[in-house]
């Protein structure tokens, strides 16, 4: 990983990027991007769009989906609270106790989501499961007029953003999932233009709103019509307790990435993506997916008349809290494989399975 590029993972995991709220975090994309990319456009979705190779024939797509699971504010009360949605997938335990940022025209607000304390619940509250709505978000405000002249309804919130990095060369921060796929597929791009002698015109798109429905993936799929594609994301490393592997599988940290089968990934591309990993000696972590992902890849696939998809997927513990915890040691080598994998593709290439 280059001085450079691990500057731009720490910008996009310390910039704010609710689903429907990327703008902040895709034009740093835009940013780094044109420094290597042949072009870099915008669509109307919001979908960042990196190109190398553009007059190849052959169109492949990496997808990495720059947003990340908040809350957003729908009400503030007459003591000058505010209360919220989640955007994506919460469970509300996660959020008790946390220091939160609300996102307002003016920039960014401190805040801090709880519930009463455990003095003062009841014997039969405190076995209950708190819900998000009954939790609220202090920013200090005196009054409803005081907090409704500092945030609109509608701004979105964050967890507290920050990058920390640990021992053995893992690093922790909310938004893991999954500004480490945007990264790896513009790392990717960035690999195979450095190198050169692409046969294919390699698309990276920094998707928008996969939080809440794959909904970039579809439109950006859609409108670079790619013959293949390859979503990465992160997929849950199993090497905690309490997970049960025999089901789940084993995913550990620093194991390498993980390279998916199953009924959503085109067999050609999972076989080419194998050839890959011996060539260039990269270990890789094997996962079965038994139906449609739950990822970008699932609308790639049956875009248009259907796109040859694969899936590679970066280990990641403590999924969708402010803790996420990465290998970049994954993150470098998920990088290196797409790359090896692309640059062998040749011109006429046919996925089609057999």
């Amino acid at each position: 990983m280059t001085p450079a590029a691990k500057e731009f993972f720490q910008q996009i995991l310390e910039t704010p990027s609710v689903s429907g709220y990327e703008q902040p975090v895709q034009a740093l994309v835009r940013e780094y991007a044109g420094g290597f990319a042949a072009s870099v456009r915008t669509d109307l979705h919001g979908n960042v769009i990196a190109v190398g190779n553009p007059d190849a024939e052959l169109r492949v797509m990496l997808a990495g989906h720059c947003d990340q699971i908040g809350l957003i504010v729908t009400s503030i009360s007459e003591e000058g609270y505010l209360y919220s949605k989640p955007v994506g997938g919460w469970d509300p335990q996660q959020l008790i106790g946390q220091r939160m940022t609300v996102h307002t025209d003016d920039g960014p607000l401190p805040a801090v989501i709880a519930r009463k304390a455990i003095h003062l619940l009841e014997p039969e509250e405190r076995k209950q499961v708190v819900k998000q709505k009954e939790l609220w978000l202090d920013i200090g405000a005196k009054d409803q007029k005081e907090a409704a002249s500092l945030v609109r309804v509608g701004d979105s919130v964050t967890l507290q953003l920050g990058y920390e990095e640990m021992r053995n060369g893992l690093a922790n921060s909310p938004g893991m999932d999954d500004k480490t796929g945007l990264w790896v597929c513009m790392e990717a791009l960035r690999r195979c233009q450095e190198r050169g002698g692409m046969n294919v015109a390699l698309h990276a798109v920094s998707t928008v709103q996969e939080e809440i429905g794959l909904r970039g993936a579809t439109t950006s799929a859609h409108g670079v019509d790619p013959h293949v594609g390859i979503a990465v994301d992160v997929t849950h490393a199993t090497d905690t307790p309490t997970i049960d592997r025999n089901q789940e599988g084993l995913i550990r940290l620093g194991g390498g990435p993980v390279v998916a089968r199953g009924p959503n990934v085109n067999p050609v591309v999972a076989e080419g993506l194998r050839e890959a990993s011996s060539r260039a000696e990269i270990a890789v972590q094997w996962a079965a997916v038994n139906r449609g992902a739950g990822n970008d890849a699932n609308a790639m696939q049956l875009a248009r008349a259907g796109v040859a998809t694969g899936i590679v997927a970066v280990p990641n513990r403590y999924m969708h809290s402010a803790v996420e915890m990465v290998s970049l040691d994954d993150l470098d080598q998920c990088a290196e494989l797409i790359a090896e994998f692309v640059l062998a593709i040749e011109a006429d290439a046919d996925f089609t399975p057999r």
